[in-house]
């Protein structure tokens, strides 16, 4: 992976039919006429991403997950396994996101675990952390998510490609984004973490921001670091990732 190129992530959760597929053929073809320096993915729903694999097929967007099952086959009613992203098409997962944290209480531990399933399947992980509004209330943002970064990663990300998204879940939703020197203060204390726990690694692999991103203040937070945006709208995702350039 070369890390020196930004990466824009268009997270499309739990939205998205057939007729959304044209969204992300506009985003390609706008990619192929003026092509840009960051890498550009888009991480959408299950039952799309063979879909999604076949029209982005030749093109310069990543076709990526939005989470899977720790394990690789089993009586997992529901699930799918990162083996079977892959199959279907995708070349990167997210794990670990806020909504899969609170809503279905994900542990550091098994994000851990999904993370080194991710790598089995030849998977790039793109690994989500961050903190609460009572959390940053008391002051223990930093604290918060280095923890977590230290906890969700396994040993065996060393070498791999794989980014580390910061998401502050009090922003995700909201309207409400941090400001400028809170997101430094954050991806410093990241990078501090990864350093520790991956050495070389951690001195190279991405780290996102994943709050509230709109086109109008997507360029004042692109300043300097990669970021993590959710559109289904191919205008507004373009203006996000031309704010990168």
């Amino acid at each position: 992976m070369d890390s020196a190129r930004p990466l824009i992530v268009g997270n499309w959760k739990m939205f998205g039919l057939e007729p959304a597929l044209e969204q992300a053929r506009k985003v390609a073809d706008s990619l192929a006429l003026k092509p840009v320096r960051a890498r550009v993915s888009l991480c959408v729903p299950a039952t799309l991403i063979e879909r999604m694999a076949r029209v982005l097929n030749g093109s310069a967007v990543i076709v990526g997950g939005q989470d899977h099952h720790s394990e690789a086959e089993g009586p997992f009613t529901g699930d799918v396994s990162a083996e079977m992203l892959a199959e279907a098409g995708a070349r990167q997962v997210i794990l670990g996101h806020s909504e899969r944290r609170g809503g279905h209480g994900e542990s550091d531990e098994l994000t851990s675990r999904k993370t080194e399933a991710a790598l089995r399947a030849g998977l790039e992980p793109i690994v989500c952390v961050g903190e609460t509004l009572a959390e940053r209330r008391e002051g223990r943002t930093l604290e918060v998510i280095a923890l977590q970064a230290k906890t969700s990663l396994p040993d065996d990300l060393k070498g791999h490609a794989f980014a580390l998204a910061y998401e502050p879940v009090w922003s995700i939703g909201t309207g409400l984004t941090p400001t400028l020197a809170q997101i430094e203060e954050a991806h410093g204390a990241l990078r501090h973490a990864l350093a520790e726990r991956l050495g070389e690694s951690g001195l190279r692999s991405p780290i996102l921001y994943g709050g509230s991103v709109r086109p109008e203040n997507a360029a004042e937070i692109l300043h300097g670091r990669e970021v993590g945006g959710a559109s289904l709208k191919a205008e507004d995702f373009l203006a996000i990732i031309r704010a990168a350039e």
